[in-house]
């Protein structure tokens, strides 16, 4: 069947993947996910950390089902219940005034370029130009690509949308050097997930707000990957201490159904007005309802809480695995979006085998292992994980 599943997807499926890790999954429960041959996989990427609530959990289900037989989509011309409620979530528990819904990360910050520029268009300072890091990952969109801070994901793809341009990550002064009378937006990731899982300085993203306050530029914060529980907190600019102007949110937001966000604070809640942006799915009654049922869940089973107990015990455990193996030369991250650092010369085969061993992750940066399982994990998976990455390094 997966040979099957495989020689249909060369055949009609544009080959943007390249050879995909040959497993076909046919259903899930917890952190578990089953093959087409009953092998069972342990879930530590989570969709990319997308399936916060793991695979299906019943609850989740419920509300997906009770909504299907409600309905699915009537468009933005309408009023939409769900759509307002999860706006409402959303506010009440962030920094965030109002929000935009899209279809995903990348349209979530496409539309945050979008309500920064169109700010300073209205007040008419001529600014426009967007400053990012370099090793950031935005999106695939065009204008998401030459906002990453990637030569392979832009070079194909060159000239690039005008007005991005990107500076050294951790390096306030060369923000300083790059910011002009045009600089309309800084956006960053707090945790650059595609490059290693690399965390912001505090200090960094502290001088970065002021320099946005005096200076008035718009503070981006690309939320995607570290949003909704992710490192501990709802948000991980709840751990900085410091708010941004926009943020956005997708991945776990939807629990596995796409949907992505918008999100502004004080400063920009006003500026889109009528025919100023828009969007035909997003937001729509069966994004939003998986969005409400994410955050019910979430309280009910204090999942956030979770993420930071079961992230911390998580470091310890490697940490402690470091300690007598130096084929682990860093761990990184916050809460249950980790990055573990393998020397360069074995890194790939590590990752190989955590699969043959049926342990999905993903390798980033080429040497770090990236962990980001779904929320719901508990200290005897993080044992059985640790337990066989001990194992796998012992053999090289």
């Amino acid at each position: 069947m997966l040979e099957d599943i495989i020689q249909l997807d060369k055949k009609y499926y544009m080959n943007t993947f390249g050879n995909r890790l040959p497993v076909c999954f046919e259903k899930g429960e917890g952190l578990k996910l089953f093959d087409d041959k009953g092998n069972i996989y342990y879930d530590f990427l989570g969709g990319i950390a997308v399936n916060s609530l793991g695979h299906g959990h019943k609850d989740f289900i419920a509300a997906l089902k009770n909504q299907l037989d409600r309905v699915i989509h009537t468009s933005s011309l309408y009023y939409i219940e769900n759509q307002a409620r999860l706006a409402q979530k959303l506010a009440e528990n962030s920094c965030a005034e109002k929000i935009f819904f899209a279809n995903s990360g990348a349209e979530a910050n496409e539309g945050a370029f979008k309500l920064a520029k169109i700010y300073h268009y209205k007040k008419g300072t001529g600014k426009y130009e967007i400053i990012s890091l370099d090793k950031s990952f935005h999106g695939r969109t065009l204008a998401a690509v030459a906002a990453t801070g990637q030569e392979k994901y832009q070079k194909p793809y060159y000239p690039l949308t005008p007005g991005f341009k990107q500076v050294k990550p951790n390096d306030f002064e060369a923000v300083l050097e790059a910011v002009t009378d045009t600089t309309a937006a800084i956006m960053i990731e707090l945790i650059q997930g595609e490059s290693g899982v690399y965390p912001m300085d505090r200090e960094y993203v502290q001088k970065l707000r002021k320099l946005c306050d005096e200076k008035d530029i718009v503070l981006i914060f690309d939320e995607v990957q570290t949003g909704m529980g992710r490192t501990g907190r709802l948000f991980a600019h709840q751990l900085y201490d410091v708010e941004p102007d926009i943020f956005t949110s997708a991945k776990a937001l939807g629990g596995g159904i796409p949907i992505g966000a918008v999100c502004a604070g004080k400063k920009l809640s006003e500026v889109f007005e009528p025919g100023d942006h828009g969007t035909t799915f997003g937001g729509n009654p069966f994004a939003t309802a998986a969005g409400l049922a994410v955050f019910d869940i979430y309280e009910k089973e204090q999942l956030v809480g979770n993420a930071d107990k079961m992230g911390k015990y998580f470091f310890d455990k490697l940490n402690s695995l470091r300690n007598i193996s130096d084929k682990i030369t860093d761990v990184r991250g916050f809460g249950l979006l980790i990055g573990i650092q393998i020397k360069d010369e074995i890194a790939k085969k590590v990752s190989d085998s955590l699969f043959e061993n049926r342990f999905l992750v993903s390798l980033c940066g080429g040497n770090t292992i990236r962990i980001a399982p779904p929320l719901i994990i508990k200290e005897n998976d993080i044992d059985l994980f640790v337990n066989s990455l001990e194992k796998i390094l012992e053999e090289f």
